[in-house]
């Protein structure tokens, strides 16, 4: 038991020792408490350093971090921008090839149709050259054949008769006629008397005309033109005295010059040649007039073929002209055979209307029997109409 003061508390009592375990329990919490409290001074003291240097730490902690991620946020915009650059480059790039491809394309395509064209006119100029060689191997022959007189004169005999079969009917003149006199003309034109047939020869004086075109002095030029009058009049001289023959053929002839150049030199620089064959009667002709006169003496032989058909076409307008009186006389034969039948016809058109009349009369008789009244086995009488 303990006394204090007037009061005494029984150590037994289950109230008493609980109230004192409290009471030691308090104080005991009080002493730690106390402990504690000065524990805490102490080390806030010590820890005051500590935290500054912890808050220091923490400090570069987040700038750290921060740091860390402006690290992360610039490395993914350099990310993004370099992904975005490579598209860029890529996309660029790929029209770049685009665009070289299709250069290259159209560059080879354009090549090649150069080169097509290029190799055409190579193969047009080697056919030109081609042609050219023979050309010049054709003038070289030409040369060779006007050189002697007998393949010149084939030559010029080959010309005429191309442009007198281009001119004339095949009827109308004849190549290499024989006359009377036993010589043979180039050319024989069937025109009708007068004027009577003509004969076309063809001369070539290409010795004295080349002789002409190669005088360089005075002296060569004067003896090349006496040299051409002298071939020149003895051929108007021979064509008269061969091919024109009295009562077999015209009373003039035509001296062919298978050249214009020759033509022309005569009539510019010889025209007393020209007035001598005309008193002869011996018209000089080249290809060009030769056409023109053979185009005349076409219409001249179509005239005179007009006139001796004239006959005919007059025999042929009388017998039209029966022929039309018999057509006349038919048609009225008919005109009354088709007024015969018309008649006809109308009389016919009567009497089927009377046969007509005819029938609906008797159609509207009555034939039905009257039943009798005494007798029955005697028939009455049809009505008469």
């Amino acid at each position: 038991m303990i006394r204090i003061g007037q009061t005494t508390f029984d150590l037994q009592d289950p109230l008493v020792l609980a109230a004192l375990i409290g009471g030691a329990l308090v104080l005991l919490l009080f002493v730690l408490l106390i402990l504690t409290l000065r524990a805490s001074g102490r080390a806030s003291r010590l820890a005051q350093p500590l935290f500054a240097l912890g808050s220091r730490v923490q400090q570069l902690s987040d700038g750290q971090q921060q740091l860390a991620g402006g690290l992360h946020h610039v490395s993914e915009a350099q990310a993004v921008a370099q992904t975005r650059l490579l598209g860029l480059m890529e996309s660029r790039l790929a029209e770049v090839s685009r665009g070289m491809t299709e250069s290259l394309h159209g560059t080879a395509t354009r090549t090649a149709r150069s080169l097509g064209e290029l190799q055409q006119r190579l193969e047009t100029i080697d056919r030109a050259q081609a042609n050219i060689e023979k050309l010049s191997g054709n003038v070289l022959s030409l040369q060779d054949i006007l050189s002697n007189k007998q393949t010149r004169g084939a030559f010029g005999e080959i010309q005429l008769h191309d442009i007198v079969q281009k001119a004339l009917p095949p009827d109308a003149y004849t190549m290499q006629a024989t006359l009377s006199n036993g010589r043979r003309a180039d050319c024989l034109i069937h025109l009708p008397i007068p004027p009577g047939p003509i004969v076309i020869d063809s001369k070539f004086p290409l010795e004295a005309y080349e002789a002409l075109r190669r005088a360089e002095n005075q002296s060569q030029t004067l003896e090349a033109q006496r040299a051409m009058r002298v071939a020149v009049r003895a051929h108007i001289r021979a064509i008269a005295e061969r091919y024109v023959i009295e009562g077999e053929t015209a009373d003039g002839a035509l001296m062919f010059l298978p050249s214009e150049a020759v033509y022309a030199e005569l009539h510019a620089n010889f025209p007393e040649l020209v007035r001598e064959g005309f008193g002869q009667k011996i018209w000089i002709v080249s290809p060009t007039t030769c056409m023109a006169v053979l185009n005349t003496m076409r219409a001249v032989l179509k005239d005179a073929r007009m006139r001796e058909q004239a006959g005919a076409i007059r025999k042929e307008l009388g017998l039209l002209y029966g022929d039309v009186e018999r057509l006349g006389l038919r048609v009225e034969s008919l005109d009354r055979h088709f007024g015969q039948a018309a008649k006809d016809i109308e009389d016919i058109k009567i009497s089927a209307e009377k046969t007509g009349r005819r029938a609906r009369r008797l159609d509207n008789f009555d034939f039905e029997e009257l039943a009798p009244e005494t007798d029955p086995a005697i028939v009455p009488p049809l009505p008469l109409p």
